[in-house]
């Protein structure tokens, strides 16, 4: 007759810290045994959605079970942000962390502060970039900052909500180059790329894989890169540096969840997420979609963020973005 535990911890058989140790790995291998929810503060069919789809297909294979994207767009990615937070603290919710989350502490009331979030891995860079409707005859960079300097608030700029990574580039442009733009916020990259080819809007900030392919037809054009090396989308394009303009921004992209993840549970998660960030099939597809992918754990995520809040701050206050918090 087979004893229970518990009669081989009265007689000392096992003792109670290898029991704690046998319990604590059951339960990490037990994890996941239902689906994760994946969720993109951004709607279908942009950059983000794209890339956090190829994720969730790699994940889904090194999880074992399957990873699940939910699409919760709107107040520059706060409202989706916001339910990865409240979220049952498990290990199943998670949810794609951008650039815009640092900006949006700042100057949105309802916006979770970064602290909020248990950083799980990283997922990569997005250089910015400005483009211009073919419309507009513009064919350089230069073209561009001296009808805007020429004509200040003429030119209406696409870009995401207050918060949103190509707003940010956006306001951030407008500093450095001495401009104003009409700033239109859309929900998402699709919808403003799209607005840019049926010539609602002059311009866009959205980042080289929602825009390559209407530059290569002609559609639209790129007209800088805002980075240390030219985007292997857009090989023809200059740096804003080789132009003369000294203007690095961009966004990046992290997989993170709420406070409170157990330890072993947020282990499962760093290591599966790696596991899939790094897999060669998933990096090929990635690149061939357009994205750079520099995969990081939780330790070294959580340094680049806190580095990148201290970094971009001082811009934001400068720039008179900052509204609510202070640092």
């Amino acid at each position: 007759m087979k004893r229970s535990v518990a009669k081989f911890i009265a007689s000392g058989v096992i003792p109670a810290a290898m029991l704690i140790a046998f319990v604590g790995a059951a339960f990490a291998q037990a994890f996941p045994s239902q689906p994760i929810n994946l969720i993109v503060p951004w709607p279908p069919g942009g950059g983000s959605d794209i890339a956090m789809r190829l994720v969730a297909d790699s994940a889904t294979r090194k999880f074992g079970a399957p990873v699940v994207v939910v699409n919760k767009p709107g107040a520059g990615g706060t409202i989706g942000l916001k339910e990865v937070t409240i979220s049952k603290p498990d290990g199943y919710t998670v949810g794609m962390l951008a650039t815009g989350a640092i900006f949006s502490q700042y100057n949105n009331p309802s916006a979770n502060a970064m602290s909020d979030f248990e950083v799980i891995a990283f997922f990569g860079d997005d250089p910015a970039l400005i483009s211009a409707s073919a419309k507009t005859g513009f064919k350089t960079l230069a073209d561009f900052i001296n009808f805007a300097k020429a004509n200040p608030g003429k030119i209406k700029n696409g870009n995401d909500q207050p918060g949103g990574s190509s707003y940010i580039t956006a306001a951030l442009m407008e500093k450095k180059l001495g401009v104003r733009l009409i700033k239109v916020p859309y929900a998402g990259f699709a919808p403003t790329v799209q607005a840019l080819l049926s010539g609602e809007l002059d311009t866009v900030t959205v980042p080289a894989p929602d825009i390559a392919q209407h530059h290569k037809s002609g559609a639209a054009r790129i007209l800088g890169v805002a980075s240390n090396k030219r985007h292997f989308l857009a090989p023809d394009v200059p740096t804003f540096r080789e132009q003369g303009v000294d203007f690095i921004a961009g966004a990046w992209r992290a997989i993170a969840g709420p406070k409170g993840i157990p330890p072993e549970r947020l282990a499962v998660l760093e290591a599966k997420f790696l596991e899939a960030l790094r897999d060669k099939d998933f990096q090929d597809k990635v690149k061939g979609a357009g994205f750079i992918v520099e995969p990081m754990g939780r330790a070294d995520t959580a340094r680049r963020l806190v580095q990148e809040d201290n970094d971009m701050y001082p811009v934001f206050l400068e720039a008179g973005l900052v509204k609510t918090r202070q640092k």
